[in-house]
């Protein structure tokens, strides 16, 4: 992943963060379906006059739209509205990097090093320890468990809507902004199951009723919470999250997550006043201790094993034939199974183009090949993610 798609990364952290905020404003004005009906109404009428439809696959776009509008959000706002604190949600909801990477593993065949394993295990286990903390000094006691699996089963759903979010703009002819209009075409599904729920379970003048008194000091901090969640939260954020998912593999992009809680940790405590116990400030240097190895973790090492076992073995892996390509910064197949490809080809004198982690394998870039317009081997190991 490269620098800059990292820091697009924190960019997302941030922003998630304090959305945590901006929903509690809402819900302590409006009913819980209702608001998650109003937010994703908002946005989708001028989405559906002035956007134009992406070149998505429709089944993997109606997972993303179910898994990331519908079921996180039907779940997080319920949980919030039965008295899951702030900053606990902004935790708990993080389960969805653990289900995105399993997810990841059993749908899309997905590879993980071993200290990403490691890294996603201790920030797991930092944010278990967040969780016992402030479970145990809940006042609620034990009620306080039926919030905070609410909220796992939110962060699941946004897991597989990250997955249906990867499938729908794989391959195909899709265009450059076609991951923001996904994230902009998928509030036009969840409104009207929010619409009926609301019916059902808030009442059916509850909302209504919320809207009467719109004007008054919590109706106007709850219409600022719910413009900074459609645009900020969901417009920005969403899209940012969906253009680094469809660019790298889920295991590299969800333990990303796992920093929202600190930033809503520490907003809670600065707007809410959920002042955080030193267990709770542990268990989140855990947690960016973990995401920092799962996130940061390099396939490069790896990547030089392969080539020392090619070399043990008397192959050239890379040809006089096949050239790096300059521009190219991602590599879809893994890295044993390019060299392997090479060097079976190596006879029959095939050009094929390798991509930057194959050079890796193959450590025989030339500083003069044209290919590379004269930049030097280490540049072009640079842009490895």
């Amino acid at each position: 992943m490269t620098i800059r798609d990292r820091l697009l990364g924190l960019c997302v952290v941030v922003l998630w963060g304090l959305n945590f905020i901006a929903i509690r404003l809402s819900l302590d004005h409006f009913p819980p379906f209702f608001t998650a009906a109003l937010r994703f109404a908002v946005m989708a009428i001028p989405v559906i006059v002035f956007v134009r439809f992406p070149k998505v696959r429709m089944t993997w776009f109606l997972l993303y739209a179910i898994g990331f509008g519908f079921v996180q959000f039907a779940f997080l706002f319920l949980a919030m509205d039965l008295g899951m604190p702030t900053g606990l949600a902004s935790l708990v909801l993080q389960t969805s990097a653990p289900f995105t990477v399993l997810l990841g593993v059993v749908f899309l065949r997905e590879r993980m090093s071993l200290l990403q394993v490691i890294g996603i295990a201790v920030a797991v286990g930092g944010m278990v320890t967040i969780g016992i903390s402030r479970a145990g000094e809940a006042s609620v006691g034990a009620a306080a468990i039926v919030p905070m699996l609410l909220t796992v089963a939110a962060g699941l759903g946004w897991a597989f809507g990250n997955i249906g979010s990867r499938l729908a703009v794989q391959g195909g002819d899709s265009d450059r902004d076609d991951p923001l209009r996904m994230t902009l075409w998928m509030s036009v599904v969840p409104p009207i199951p929010f619409a009926l729920m609301s019916l059902v379970f808030d009442g059916p003048t509850a909302g209504i009723e919320a809207l009467s008194t719109v004007a008054s000091h919590t109706g106007l901090l709850a219409i600022a919470g719910l413009a900074y969640t459609v645009v900020l939260g969901t417009v920005v954020g969403s899209g940012l999250w969906i253009h680094l998912m469809s660019r790298y593999p889920a295991s590299r992009v969800a333990p990303m997550s796992l920093l929202v809680p600190i930033v809503g940790i520490t907003a809670a405590w600065a707007i809410l006043g959920e002042v955080p116990t030193w267990v709770e400030l542990l268990g989140a240097a855990t947690v960016i201790a973990g995401c920092a190895a799962g996130v940061l973790a390099s396939p490069g090492s790896s990547a030089r094993r392969s080539a020392k076992r090619v070399r043990q073995r008397g192959a050239d892996p890379v040809d006089g034939g096949a050239r790096v390509r300059a521009g190219q910064r991602h590599v879809g197949e893994p890295v044993d199974e390019a060299a392997g490809s090479i060097e079976r080809h190596r006879n029959a004198r095939l050009a094929q183009p390798v991509g930057v982690l194959d050079a890796l394998v193959a450590e025989r870039i030339e500083p003069g090949d044209d290919h590379v317009r004269g930049r030097e081997s280490g540049d072009v190991v640079g842009q490895q993610r």
